[in-house]
């Protein structure tokens, strides 16, 4: 019988091989299917986000998605291990438990909207004919661990011990069986593990060159029409603030914060891809990408946040886009009467909602294309996504756009709305403090306090800040491009040595002053007063 650490290790290393197999199996180039892992890990999202969205996002901020799936294939490990050691005396165990494992894989995919059913069952059942083969291999090797000599005696002309009819050295020697079976089975083990992160690294590489990036670098934008004072894609942003630290006024893509459901990023065939138009509308239509770069367009910087920023968060940002006005592609089919919400439908299925009216109260509302003077980047919604001034992105910000469908207010809840979620979703009036970083040391004498200020569609017309309980103090507001983004602010603080709170608060353009009650992030956005702390020494 094997030792109950190589049973683990051989259970280990098999799950690592079942899910590497798995992994290269729907690695099949221009194709989207996701992974047997984020299949499940899609499903846990439907299952446990409303519980765990604010929590993730608190821990791991934009990394949630990367440490759901490292928590998968964690626990797989684990239970993997667990299953070695259950197999010891007897295989069914790890049969049932890699069979079970397999079924569990193949049904998460038939709900995993980007996936094929019979590739996911094709998937699932070589990943578990692998961690079968493989524990079958690994614990018989591990079983010579454990077994002991046929007969075993002191040799009278030394020190060794006689196995049998040989006579061995001291079972410290590198001629001990024993000894010899376990630097097989580690280097085995070793190999087999080596060979799954392989196969996982190689099937990554082909999934990840997936057809989208390939189109993306082929497109060639539009010129746009103005659709703000300033900001046209590719111009020169507003004058910013000499401040080391503070956010720019345009959020590089790079540095775009993303949060989503989506673990497997959707990849797109332009010559196939298709914007349909339906619901309650007098002719429902399809629109191709080469029609939406045909058609006219504007450009607008507007501001959009995830309604999970946490006050002081950084889950916001400032972009250049680019695309068409989402009142004119719903005219060309048509609005019906008594539609009163605007879906979009993600091609993963994800659904956001909100009400008509926005589309023509003169606010930014378009199918956008490109981001910051480039065709949108394949994780910010490649080829075409949903920009709504003013709106957190769980109502309106659908990425990966594959449908709009309008209907009554009544007969449809998007994705987060269901889970706990207030159905509208105005973003509220937010500042945040970037420099000095909190807990910093200061010198005594002039310190620059700077931040941004944000409240789409009503900008900001003052930013305020608080040293201790003293009197609120204006701050200096840099240059702006419309009412729909966020305004770098700063205040030429004298500092004097001592430990010292400082809060920001904005006031947007109908004289609201943000709240100091706080709330929450759940269900429609947090509130507060961002502060700091920091020492100054003279």
């Amino acid at each position: 019988m094997a030792p109950i650490w190589a049973a683990a290790s051989a259970g280990l290393v098999s799950a690592g091989v079942a899910l590497a197999a798995g992994e290269l199996v729907v690695a099949i180039p221009g194709r989207n299917d996701p992974s047997l892992v984020s299949a499940v890990g899609a499903e846990f999202i439907d299952r446990f986000a409303a519980e765990l969205k604010d929590v993730a996002v608190r821990l791991f901020g934009t990394n949630d998605k990367v440490a759901l799936v490292c928590g998968i294939v964690l626990v797989s490990m684990v239970l993997g291990a667990l299953l070695g050691t259950a197999a010891r005396r007897r295989f069914w165990p790890a049969v049932c438990g890699f069979s079970a494992f397999g079924l569990l894989g193949a049904a998460a995919y038939r709900t995993d909207e980007l996936g094929s059913d019979t590739l996911g069952t094709v998937a699932a059942a070589v990943a578990a004919a692998a961690g079968i083969a493989t524990m079958w291999s690994l614990l018989r090797m591990a079983a010579r661990l454990g077994a002991a000599p046929r007969s075993v005696e002191v040799d009278p002309a030394g020190d060794g011990v006689r196995v049998g009819d040989q006579v061995m050295v001291a079972p410290r020697s590198p001629l001990d069986p024993r000894h010899i079976a376990r630097r097989a089975f580690l280097g085995t083990a070793a190999a087999l593990g080596a060979g799954a992160a392989g196969m996982a690294l190689v099937g990554r590489r082909i999934a990840g060159k997936g057809s989208s990036e390939a189109a993306r670098q082929q497109v060639v934008l539009p010129a746009a029409t103005v659709y703000d004072r300033d900001a046209v894609a590719g111009e020169v942003a507003p004058e910013e603030f000499d401040v080391g630290g503070l956010s720019p006024y345009i959020t590089p893509n790079d540095d775009f914060y993303r949060i989503d459901t989506a673990l497997s990023v959707p990849q797109v065939d332009l010559d196939s891809w298709r914007l349909r138009i339906k619901g309650m509308v007098d002719h429902p239509l399809e629109v191709s990408y080469a029609d939406l770069l045909d058609m006219e367009s504007v450009s607008a910087t507007v501001t959009i946040a995830c309604v999970s920023n946490e006050v002081g968060g950084g889950l916001v940002g400032n972009a250049v886009w680019q695309g068409v006005p989402l009142a004119d592609v719903i005219e060309r089919a048509g609005v019906g009467d008594g539609a009163e919400q605007v879906i979009g439908r993600s091609i993963d299925g994800w659904t956001a909602g909100f009400p008509v009216d926005v589309v023509t109260d003169g606010r930014t509302a378009m199918v956008a294309y490109a981001m910051n003077g480039e065709p949108l980047p394949v994780r910010h919604g490649f080829p075409a996504r949903l920009i709504v001034a003013g709106l957190y992105g769980y109502v309106s910000a659908t990425k990966w756009l594959a449908e709009i469908e309008l209907s009554t207010w009544n007969a449809f809840d998007g994705y987060w709305v269901p889970r706990g979620w207030s159905k509208e979703g105005p973003i509220k009036t937010q500042s945040r403090i970037d420099v000095p970083r909190s807990g910093a040391e200061l010198r005594a004498g002039t310190v620059p306090v700077a931040g941004v200020a944000w409240a789409p569609t009503r900008g900001i017309s003052k930013v305020e800040v608080q040293v201790d309980d003293g009197p609120w103090r204006p701050c200096e507001l840099g240059p702006v491009s419309g009412d729909e983004t966020w305004v770098q602010w700063i205040y030429r603080w004298r500092a004097e040595p001592g430990d010292h709170v400082v809060s920001v608060r904005a006031t947007d353009g109908d004289g609201e002053t943000q709240t100091s009650d706080v709330a929450r992030p759940d269900p429609d956005g947090a509130t507060g007063w961002h502060s700091r702390r920091w020492t100054v020494t003279g």
